[in-house]
């Protein structure tokens, strides 16, 4: 039977505060029901999928066969699903970035090994299994953006796919950590949403964001870049706050 689940989705050149992210409702059938009618043999730890244009995707075999319920979906948000986002089936695996898992167009999934198959990007520098590291950013205000002083309202989201957000957290200026208040999320593999009021007098500030899973595991504070394996960092805005 079809099933359908809430999957926030994320490329992995997306940058600390980018915008290659988005949410959907995705409706489709268990990966893991098809692989279980293929029985694949003992030492596979990998499924190689391919589009009709030829590229590929390498998948951990267990990120296809676990609870997580990755589908070969065939609808998005209540409606066929578009072409430009896959019709007439592709690939929603949660908790993996889009390179290894989130083929459109799919022709083709074959069973095989890391140690034997290679998807596009892997021999291009890029790692093999790709999980999706824990995030956060803030949407508003805007990095740049001139505000009134008194209390300003900042927002954003969080995620942590398959594990689920605990806490969010913004600092101004490099001081204490405040929590913020956080939107029950629709599942662990969407992003959830925040917001926080801040009293701010005239000035300029800097203020940052960081997520918490619910294990506890906090977010990368190291900035690096996207390569090889998805960016990490506060995303870090800067407010010029007026009389």
């Amino acid at each position: 039977p079809l099933i359908e689940r809430h999957v926030t989705i994320a490329c992995v050149s997306n940058e600390v505060g980018g915008d290659l992210i988005g949410n959907a409702r995705w409706l489709g059938w268990p990966v893991r029901e098809l692989l279980a009618l293929a029985r694949p043999q003992s030492g596979a730890d990998m499924v190689l999928s391919q589009s009709s244009d030829g590229w590929t995707a390498g998948t951990p075999l267990e990120a296809l066969t676990d609870n997580r319920d990755a589908i070969l979906a065939v609808g998005m948000n209540g409606e066929p699903l578009p072409l430009e986002h896959g019709f007439p089936v592709r690939m929603i695996v949660p908790g993996l970035y889009g390179y290894v898992s989130a083929t459109k167009w799919l022709t083709e999934l074959r069973v095989t090994r890391f140690a034997a198959d290679e998807g596009y990007w892997t021999p291009r520098g890029w790692s093999d299994h790709g999980p999706i590291k824990t995030s956060s950013r803030i949407d508003v205000p805007r990095t740049g953006r001139r505000v009134g002083a008194g209390m300003v309202r900042f927002g954003g989201v969080a995620w942590a796919q398959h594990t689920g957000i605990g806490k969010v957290e913004l600092r101004v200026n490099r001081g204490p950590w405040q929590v913020a208040g956080l939107a029950p999320g629709i599942s662990l593999d969407t992003w959830y949403q925040w917001q926080l009021g801040i009293e701010l007098t005239p000035g300029q500030y800097e203020v940052q964001v960081r997520a918490t899973d619910l294990n506890g595991e906090p977010q990368a504070e190291d900035r690096r870049p996207p390569a090889p394996d998805g960016a990490t960092g506060f995303h870090t805005i800067r407010v010029d706050v007026n009389p």
